[in-house]
């Protein structure tokens, strides 16, 4: 496993968020998180990025108790998210959003910068070169040179992965990916989280689109007011009668 929450807690006030949670996320798989809206599926992502600490439990990454780093610390393991709403640099360039994902790997510093020393012109070369690899793999060098504002709700989508690729990540989480963007946008993106786990990044999701996880996902666990209430496969999900009650209902296909 890549990673793993012990008894995962968190209250806001009198409101418990997520409730005693314990989840395993394989390496090399597409794993998926569903709920109803409310069901605590974003604090869940929060407090595995570091953003949100909890009130009580432990996560583990590769083994390694990371319960109290910060989320820069944790971004450097390995781990990196995007969220439901793209947040993008929208007056720089697209090539430009994407070269500051990069800057996590680097070393060099507010002085380097301002002197342009030799380490800093080299690492920048390197962001850039990585931010051009990743844009390559979304999809996207044609649109590398335009302003980030002016590009495709699915292109900006398409943006915020390759931002957190160029990160060099073993684990991406992707809040409601696709979110926003028509059916044929939406298996463009599922054929693209596939080919991260063929490149060996592991995915986990939050979505609401029933149809693309159950086709997409090989592990599925499923929240309902901030408590586990199934974990499977997408066969094993579809068929378990607290899940249909607290969500899917009839709308399995949708």
């Amino acid at each position: 496993m890549l990673i793993e929450t012990k008894k995962l807690t968190k209250t806001f006030g009198g409101l418990v968020a997520v409730n005693e949670v314990d989840f395993t996320i394989e390496k090399g798989k597409i794993n998926a998180i569903i709920g109803p809206n409310g069901a605590g599926k974003s604090t869940f992502f929060n407090l595995l990025s570091g953003s949100y600490s909890p009130t009580s439990g432990r996560i583990f990454y590769k083994g390694k108790d990371i319960t109290k780093l910060p989320p820069n610390k944790i971004a450097r393991l390995g781990v990196a998210r995007t969220f439901q709403t793209t947040n993008l640099f929208e007056q720089s360039t697209v090539l430009d959003n994407v070269i500051v994902g990069h800057r996590l790997r680097t070393e060099s510093n507010l002085l380097d910068a301002v002197l342009r020393t030799k380490r800093f012109k080299r690492e920048e070369e390197k962001c850039r070169d990585k931010a051009m690899e990743v844009l390559d793999f979304v999809g996207l060098t044609h649109v590398r040179d335009q302003l980030a504002g002016s590009i495709t709700q699915e292109e900006k989508k398409r943006v915020a992965f390759a931002l957190a690729l160029a990160t060099d990540p073993e684990i991406v989480f992707l809040d409601e990916p696709t979110a926003g963007i028509n059916p044929g946008e939406t298996e463009g993106l599922a054929d693209l989280m596939e080919k991260m786990v063929e490149q060996q990044i592991t995915v986990c999701l939050i979505e609401h689109k029933m149809k693309m996880i159950m086709a997409l996902a090989d592990k599925i666990m499923v929240l309902n007011y901030g408590e586990k209430i199934a974990e499977g496969t997408a066969e094993e999900i579809m068929n378990n009668q607290a899940v249909i009650e607290a969500y899917l209902g009839g709308d399995a296909s949708a």
